[in-house]
C-alpha cells in the first residue's frame, strides 16, 4: 500500500485520522489573541527515506516500509528530536490540539487500546489537553505513539521557540529558533535524513476568517439565561479532537459542571433532550449514520454513532433511558444554539482550534463591535403588533421601542417609519446575554420641547384635541404632530366645573397661557383663565 506522504514527498496536510464526524475543521488561530505559535526560522523534515530514492518530482520511489519498526529506527527518531531540543535549550513541551481517531482511521497500523496513551496519562486522559505542559521525556513518548500510529496525535511546542509535528509515514518536522547544526549532524549520524524546509505542512492554519467566541463570563451568563427560559439544557464538552463529554444542565448544576471542564475545551450548547425516547428512535433516518445522545436512568449523558444496520442494537442499549435526541452528522443539519472555547484562567483565549459558528455566534461577533452611543444604519424589516420596530443593522435585528421613535406625538409607528426604509439610529444598549440591541431614532433628532421653556408666560391659541375628566388637552403648535398641553378643570373657567364638556368641545379653538414646561416629564401646563387680564371675559 502506497500512502499519501510517499506519493507527495511527505508534504501531506493535517492527519485525516483526526477528522471527526465530517464536521471538525482544521485548527486555526483565535483572532482575539494573535500569537506567533509556529517557529519559522529553522524548519527541518526528518525521515528515514533516502533523498536519493526520489524521482524528479520529489516523490519517494524506494521500497521502505512506512510503518514503525518499534526498534532502532524509531529510537533514532527520538534521539534526533532530543538533540534538536538540546540545541534549542528546551526541556518541556506544550501539547497543542490533541486528538484521538474519529469514525475513520487512515493509519497503516491499527490503533491500540488507550490510543497509545496508556501509562502516560490516566484512563480518563486528564492532563492530555491543549496547553498542557509536559517534560521532554513525556513529549518523546508521545512522539513514539504518533510514529506507531497508536491513535492519539498532537502538536508539541514551546511558543515561538520550538515545535515537533509527526506526519504521515514517519515524516517528522522539527522547528526551532536556533540553527541546530549539531542536531542536524547528529541526525545524519543516526542514519536518518534531515532536510531544511521553508515551513512545516503541519503548522496550525492561522488563516481561517472570523472571531472565535470565548466561553467567558458573557458566555456563561448567556447560558444561564438560556436555561432559565428553557432554550438550552445540554452542554457538549469537546475536550479533544473527536472526543466529547455531554452534560445535562440545570440552574443548580451549571457551576459544578463548569468547574470540572477540561482546559481549553470546545463547548457546544444544545436544546434539551426529548423525554419521548421511543419517538426519537422512530424518527431515525432510513440510511446514513447519526449521533444518538441519551440520558440513562442514573442521569449520565452519553453519545454514540449508529447507522440503520445498528438501530436494533441501539434501541436495546438505550432501553430505560430518560431522554434522548438524534443529531445529524452533516454539518449543515446540526443546529446547536451557540458555542465557545474555554479561555485560560487569566481570561485569555489561547486555544487555536475553532467551533463551527452558529447564528448566535455570528450575532455575538457582530454585537461585540457595537457600543452605546454609536450611530448605525439599517433597514426597517418589521413593525410588530405591539409597536416595536425591528431594524436589520447588518445581519443582527435591533429594536426601537415606541418612545424612542420620535420626540413628537404619533398614533402608530408607521406614522414615523415604514418597512423597507433605511434609517440611521443611535445604539442605546447592547445586551450580549439576551442578544438584544436597542436603538433610538429620536436620539439623532433635536428635541423641540426645550424651546417651550422660553415661551412660558406667553399667550397663544390652540385646538382642543382631547377631553379627560380632569381637563382638556390643547395643541399649542400649528402642526398635526404639535405638542399638547393640559388645561386643568380649575383653569378652564371660574367657579366649580364638573366636566370640561360644559365649556369646550374637541376641535374648538381655545386661547391659553403657557404656564409651565416640565422637561423631564415632558408635560406642558396651560391655563385658559390666566390668558385674560382680571375682569375680562
Amino acid at each position: 500500500m502506497i500512502s499519501m506522504a510517499i506519493l507527495e514527498g511527505g508534504d501531506a496536510p493535517a492527519r485525516p485520522a483526526l477528522r471527526s464526524r465530517s464536521r471538525d475543521r482544521s485548527v486555526s488561530e483565535h483572532r482575539q489573541q494573535p500569537r506567533g505559535s509556529n517557529v519559522t526560522s529553522f524548519v527541518y523534515r526528518i525521515t528515514k527515506y533516502d533523498p536519493a530514492d526520489r524521482d524528479e518530482h520529489g516523490s519517494y520511489i524506494g521500497d521502505e516500509d512506512p510503518t514503525s519498526d518499534h526498534g532502532p529506527v524509531e529510537a533514532a527518531y527520538l534521539q534526533a528530536i532530543a538533540a534538536f531540543a538540546e540545541d534549542t535549550g528546551i526541556d518541556h513541551l506544550a501539547i497543542r490540539e490533541p486528538g484521538i481517531p474519529g469514525l475513520a482511521h487512515f493509519g497503516l497500523e491499527p490503533t491500540i487500546d488507550g490510543h497509545g496513551l496508556a501509562g502516560l496519562f490516566p484512563p480518563d486522559l486528564s492532563g492530555f489537553h491543549d496547553g498542557a505542559e509536559v517534560p521532554l521525556s513525556l513529549g518523546l513518548e508521545l512522539v513514539r505513539g504518533m510514529l506507531r500510529d497508536s491513535g492519539a496525535w498532537c502538536r508539541l511546542e514551546v511558543e515561538d521557540k520550538f515545535a515537533v509535528q509527526v506526519g504521515w509515514d514517519q515524516y517528522v518536522y522539527v522547528s526551532s529558533d536556533e540553527p541546530c547544526e549539531h542536531a542536524f549532524a547528529h541526525t545524519r549520524a543516526l542514519g536518518l535524513f534531515p532536510e531544511r524546509l521553508d515551513a512545516s505542512p503541519y503548522d496550525a492554519d492561522f488563516d481561517e476568517p472570523g472571531v472565535q467566541r470565548p466561553a467567558d463570563e458573557d458566555f456563561w451568563a448567556r447560558l444561564r439565561w438560556s436555561l432559565a427560559v428553557r432554550h438550552a439544557a445540554i452542554l457538549e464538552e469537546g475536550y479533544l479532537h473527536n472526543a466529547s463529554r455531554w452534560h445535562r444542565l440545570t440552574g443548580g448544576t451549571l457551576d459544578e459542571v463548569r468547574a470540572r471542564l477540561a482546559p481549553r475545551a470546545r463547548l457546544t450548547v444544545w436544546p434539551d433532550l426529548s423525554a419521548d425516547v421511543d419517538a426519537v428512535l422512530a424518527s431515525l433516518p432510513d440510511e446514513g449514520p447519526v449521533e444518538f445522545v441519551w440520558e440513562d436512568e442514573n442521569g449520565v449523558v452519553s453519545s454514540t454513532t449508529a447507522d440503520e444496520s445498528e438501530y436494533r442494537e441501539l434501541a436495546a442499549r438505550v432501553a430505560g433511558a430518560r431522554a434522548a435526541t438524534a443529531l445529524s452528522l452533516a454539518l449543515d443539519e446540526r443546529h446547536p444554539l451557540f458555542t465557545g472555547v474555554l479561555p485560560d484562567s487569566d481570561g485569555v483565549l489561547r486555544a487555536r482550534w475553532r467551533t463551527e459558528p452558529t447564528p448566535s455566534d455570528r450575532n455575538w461577533a457582530f454585537m461585540k463591535t457595537l457600543r452605546r452611543g454609536q450611530i448605525c444604519t439599517g433597514t426597517v424589516v418589521e413593525i410588530a403588533s405591539f409597536g416595536g420596530t425591528f431594524v436589520d443593522i447588518g445581519g443582527v435585528t435591533a429594536m426601537i421601542n415606541i418612545p424612542e421613535l420620535s420626540w413628537r406625538r404619533f398614533d402608530h409607528p408607521s406614522d414615523v417609519v415604514s418597512v423597507g426604509q433605511e434609517i440611521s439610529a443611535e445604539i442605546l444598549d447592547v445586551d450580549l446575554v439576551r442578544e438584544r440591541v436597542s436603538l433610538s431614532l429620536k436620539a439623532l433628532q433635536e428635541d423641540p420641547m426645550p424651546q417651550f421653556v422660553q415661551q412660558v408666560g406667553q399667550i397663544t391659541n390652540g385646538v382642543v384635541t382631547k377631553l379627560a375628566p380632569f381637563g382638556a388637552f390643547v395643541r399649542v403648535e400649528e402642526r398635526e404632530d404639535g405638542f399638547e398641553g393640559l388645561v386643568h378643570l380649575t383653569e378652564l373657567a371660574e367657579g366649580h366645573l364638573d366636566r370640561p364638556e360644559d365649556v369646550v368641545q374637541v376641535g374648538d379653538s381655545l386661547t391659553v397661557k403657557i404656564v409651565g414646561v416640565d422637561l423631564p416629564r415632558r408635560r406642558i401646563t396651560l391655563s385658559h383663565l390666566q390668558a385674560f387680564a382680571p375682569g375680562e371675559p
